[in-house]
């Protein structure tokens, strides 16, 4: 992507930090609009087995910002991070109070300590959400169409969503104004964004892996998948994740840069699949035909 401000500039500086920080959207999660679960809602919510490691996750996450902050020498900078620490804190907050209002089985569990670099604990971080949400969008786009919950409490999440896509466009600028600061290029640039990545999916498997042991899957896979996956293909989440990213960047100013390495790989992932289909289309059996008639 193209942008009509030099990465690493005073300028881009002033604007991600700025774009950032205009963007802050004020609530409390106990007063918020949570809604009344009928049983049905009520198991299905209950059913998901992320929620333990989602709280961890966030509390963590706000752990990992909030000790990051002080290391941060530049003024402006240093005031959205510990902006994007607060909102990491009250993500966690937020998950809490779902988790006591609907009586679903998680609690806080100790947290582990953070690495002495706290920088590399921060980018980390940073890549894993560009992950993490790059995927959550294609899921949440599922989940809502399927009627998985009330939409009032999609409209919640909602709000958690937005946050994340800030936090994503924030951190890749950050990044990119850092490296530039330390005079790396943009291969060696690219290549470390594919080590942090490739850490990230790891940790996401670890989570995945994490959630379905707590109670062997069982309840959700039988329970509760067959609403997300009827009509599913891969390639539609696919495609799902690399409109719902677009969609969602579209709000935020076009000088900013923005993640383009996963829109890259599931743009490329996209067309291996229409081709696929294209390819194998003429060898498909026709259906058979009625020899009743």
């Amino acid at each position: 992507m193209t942008t009509k401000i030099k990465a690493g500039s005073e300028a881009h500086k002033a604007l991600f930090c700025k774009q950032f920080m205009d963007t802050y959207q004020d609530y409390d999660p106990e007063t918020l609009p949570w809604p009344t679960l009928s049983d049905a809602d009520l198991q299905r919510l209950r059913g998901v087995p992320f929620w333990q490691e989602v709280y961890h996750t966030e509390r963590r996450a706000g752990a990992i910002v909030d000790a990051f902050t002080p290391q941060v020498t530049d003024p402006a900078v240093r005031e959205a991070i510990a902006l994007q620490g607060f909102e990491e804190r009250r993500h966690a907050d937020l998950i809490r109070v779902m988790i006591e209002r609907y009586d679903i089985e998680a609690t806080a569990q100790p947290l582990e300590t953070l690495p002495n670099d706290l920088e590399t604990a921060f980018i980390d971080f940073g890549f894993g959400e560009c992950l993490d949400s790059f995927l959550g969008f294609g899921a949440f786009k599922t989940a809502r169409q399927s009627e998985f919950l009330p939409d009032s409490l999609f409209d919640i999440f909602d709000m958690l969503m937005f946050e994340e896509t800030r936090h994503i466009v924030f951190f890749i600028n950050y990044m990119a104004w850092r490296e530039k600061q330390r005079g790396l290029g943009p291969v060696r640039r690219t290549m470390k964004s594919l080590r942090f990545y490739g850490r990230a999916g790891n940790r996401l498997m670890g989570m995945v892996k994490r959630g379905q042991d707590a109670n062997d899957g069982k309840d959700f896979a039988v329970t509760q998948t067959n609403l997300f996956l009827e009509g599913f293909s891969f390639k539609s989440f696919v495609e799902d994740c690399y409109r719902e990213n677009a969609r969602r960047m579209s709000v935020f100013d076009p000088d900013l840069m923005q993640p383009r390495l996963l829109p890259a790989v599931a743009g490329l992932a996209l067309r291996g699949l229409k081709a696929w289909d294209a390819a194998r289309s003429p060898w498909r059996k026709p259906d058979a035909v009625d020899q009743s008639a």
